[in-house]
């Protein structure tokens, strides 16, 4: 018994020992783990429950020409309550609610007031550190939210979170909307969007957050620790009045002729600014048309009889041939190497000039010129191509050009009929606005400029860097060779295939085209063995001054209508119209000598602006003095006119007769008066007349004639 009793004491003894081993090594490490390795554990735990969180910069806007917003970030905000925020004391809680709760109700019109005052309680008794209160918030909507009860009293005090997204908007919804582009998450870069989304990002800042109950993170400061820098501005070169009525007529002629897309450039003839670039592709569902791929930068397309420009400057700038010169284009029918060439006038035009061949767009009578003179020697034609460098990509600014392909005489799809058939436009791809730099080269007196979309970037209204117009070539041939060009491409319009777009008021230059459309499958025709079309025309205008170069390609019309004249031609008519209505400084002088007091026409009144453009720009002399308001009325002198201030009050009906529409929405509506016009052009009479009390919501009827 006593050996038993020793044994299980000495059992007893090293059991204490290992344990208090056991204890030691654990205290020791507490010990080891607090004092050495402590601050390294101390952040490992800040890191779990604080971080930076990356805030997104404002990105830049896109902007047109005259300052319009083409894209823009919209700030939407994301609202969330701090149950626990430290003002919110009980008494102080619930003595606000209510209030909060009809605020909230009467903003969104989404709950009612009792299921927000609900909703709030219940988040304050389960203490709740990041209720979601409402998504998708504008800041018209923020800045009444700030005066709402507890909210007013902020973060800290009152619970109130505001968490900003932006959202990147069109205003102008389709209009360029290709163009304008876009990025993606994924990288994915689309037009000025994307070829300058490095200037438009910014740079982000860092907000310190803490990690709540339920994965949430909430921040700790009401500033950040890094403030985002915005992105710059992009200043585009685009015209938005420019680019609807391109659009309108753009879509109009599709719809028509139900094509299958279409594209629209309209070009500064000096500058090479872009002002109008529409793309328009029939919807899967045919139900209408969209703007979905930019076919005037990225498709390339065999020309057709636009390419023609090109074998004539050649052949004109090499000696080859002269205007009057005599080509025999005998039935419109000429066979190369077993492959039949048509005119499409049936029977032929017989023995025509040179300016004939090109204003009739034959066929034969180009490809004669061009292999007559150049068939023995195919390098000097391709060089001088390459020498134009068609054969090269503009360099353009947004991403998504296609490539240009002009074949050489080496290449191994070289062949006899090669020659004959680029000289007309096939055999040789371009994209429309490549084909649409060459002719503006030739409206620019043979001097290439290179089309651009943007015009500057600013930051703040401080211009960060400028693009200035670039020349691609000084020359493109000898200014006798110009003229020449000149003369043929306004012969097209004046006795050619475009004599439905001559016009009264001024003169368009330019070049039909029609092209059969390959496919790598069926060739020349459809998988029904029809043949599809694209048709063109590309030119510019006035002919004598040219100010704007524009082309316009219409790909698989499918009402049996095709040719560029009637398709394609009616709408460059249509913009060039419109472009020269709106731009007076196009115009030709309406006099030399002096005006005379009954040939003054007299606006009543309108914005003091308007007028003084509108009367300067006709040569009238304008005597403003003593005019600080916004809104005049005018008189007339013997040969001048003189304008005032107009009588205007906020709660008097205005005289608007003799205003045109839009001065007089403005006007009356500021009155508070609900407008209904009737008729078109200048007022002519008003319900109410002129000098009575305005009534707030009353109607007004207005005549225009």
């Amino acid at each position: 018994m006593p050996g038993l009793r020793k044994d299980i004491l000495w059992r007893m003894a090293l059991i204490y020992i290992l344990m208090g081993g056991f204890a030691l090594i654990v205290v020791g490490r507490i010990l080891y783990i607090q004092i050495v390795e402590g601050s390294k554990w101390k952040s490992k735990a800040i890191e779990m429950t604080k971080k930076n969180v990356v805030i997104e910069p404002l990105r830049g806007e896109i902007y047109s020409e005259d300052g319009r917003v083409l894209a823009s970030s919209v700030p939407i905000y994301e609202i969330r309550f701090d149950s626990k925020a430290e003002g919110l004391e009980k008494d102080i809680f619930y003595k606000n609610v209510d209030a909060l709760a009809i605020c909230l109700s009467n903003l969104f019109l989404d709950n009612t007031m009792s299921e927000y005052r609900s909703a709030l309680v219940q988040a304050y008794r389960l203490g709740a550190r990041y209720q979601l209160i409402k998504r998708n918030v504008s800041y018209s909507q923020l800045k009444k939210m700030k005066k709402f009860p507890l909210f007013k009293m902020g973060q800290n005090k009152g619970g109130f979170i505001v968490i900003q997204f932006n959202k990147r908007a069109k205003p102008f919804g389709m209009l360029a909307s290709r163009t304008i582009g876009y990025t993606t998450k994924e990288r994915v870069v689309v037009g000025i969007e994307g070829a300058f989304d490095q200037y438009l990002r910014g740079k982000q800042g860092l907000e310190f957050m803490q990690k709540l109950s339920g994965n949430v993170w909430m921040p700790i400061n009401n500033g950040n620790e890094v403030e985002p820098q915005d992105g710059y501005d992009v200043c585009t070169t685009l015209d938005i009045n420019l680019q609807d009525v391109a659009q309108n007529a753009l879509l109009k002629q599709l719809q028509i002729s139900n094509a299958h897309h279409g594209c629209v450039v309209l070009m500064e003839v000096e500058t090479g600014k872009i002002k109008a670039i529409v793309n328009l592709q029939r919807k899967e569902d045919e139900t209408g048309y969209v703007e979905d791929y930019n076919y005037a930068i990225g498709e390339s397309i065999e020309p057709g009889s636009t390419f023609k420009l090109v074998s004539m400057l050649i052949a004109l700038d090499e000696g080859v041939v002269d205007l009057n010169d005599t080509i025999n284009t005998g039935n419109g029918v000429v066979l190369y190497y077993g492959l039949k060439m048509k005119d499409s006038h049936k029977g032929g035009l017989g023995k025509l000039t040179v300016k004939q061949v090109f204003a009739h767009s034959s066929n034969v009578g180009v490809s004669k010129i061009i292999t007559q003179y150049f068939s023995k020697d195919p390098h000097r034609f391709v060089d001088r191509i390459y020498k134009l460098k068609l054969n090269e990509k503009l360099g353009l600014d947004i991403k998504g050009e296609g490539i240009p392909i002009v074949k050489d005489p080496s290449d191994s799809s070289w062949s006899g009929v090669t020659l004959p058939w680029m000289s007309i436009g096939y055999e040789v791809k371009l994209t429309p606005l490549q084909i649409l730099t060459i002719y503006n080269a030739v409206a620019n007196n043979g001097r290439m400029v290179k089309p651009k979309l943007v015009k500057e970037l600013r930051f703040h209204d401080e211009i960060i860097k400028e693009y200035k117009p670039e020349v691609i070539i000084p020359s493109i041939c000898s200014d006798e060779t110009i003229k020449k060009l000149k003369f043929m491409l306004e012969s097209v319009v004046e006795s050619g295939t475009a004599t439905n777009l001559k016009g009264a008021n001024y003169k368009i230059a330019g070049k039909t085209g029609t092209a059969q459309i390959a496919n790598a499958r069926h060739g020349y025709a459809d998988e029904n063995a029809k043949k599809t079309y694209q048709a063109s025309f590309v030119g510019y205008f006035p002919a004598d001054n040219p100010k704007y170069s524009c082309i316009v390609v219409v790909s698989s019309p499918s009402n049996s209508v095709y040719y560029g004249n009637v398709v394609a031609g009616p709408i460059f008519k249509e913009i060039a119209d419109k472009v020269y209505a709106t731009s007076t400084d196009i115009h030709k002088p309406l006099n030399i000598s002096p005006v005379i007091s009954q040939n003054i026409p007299v606006a009543k009144s309108g914005k003091k602006q308007d007028i003084v453009n509108i009367y300067k720009s006709i040569g009238i002399p304008v005597n403003e003095k003593s005019t600080s308001s916004d809104w005049v009325s005018v008189s007339q002198t013997y040969n001048s006119v003189n304008i005032r201030n107009a009588n205007l009050k906020a709660s008097i009906v205005p005289d608007v007769i003799g205003m045109g529409l839009r001065d007089a929405l403005f006007l009356l509506g500021n009155c508070g008066l609900q407008v209904k016009p009737i008729g078109k052009g200048v007022i002519k009479s008003q319900s109410i007349p002129a000098g009575n009390r305005a009534v707030n919501g009353q109607t007004i009827y207005i005549l225009l004639s």
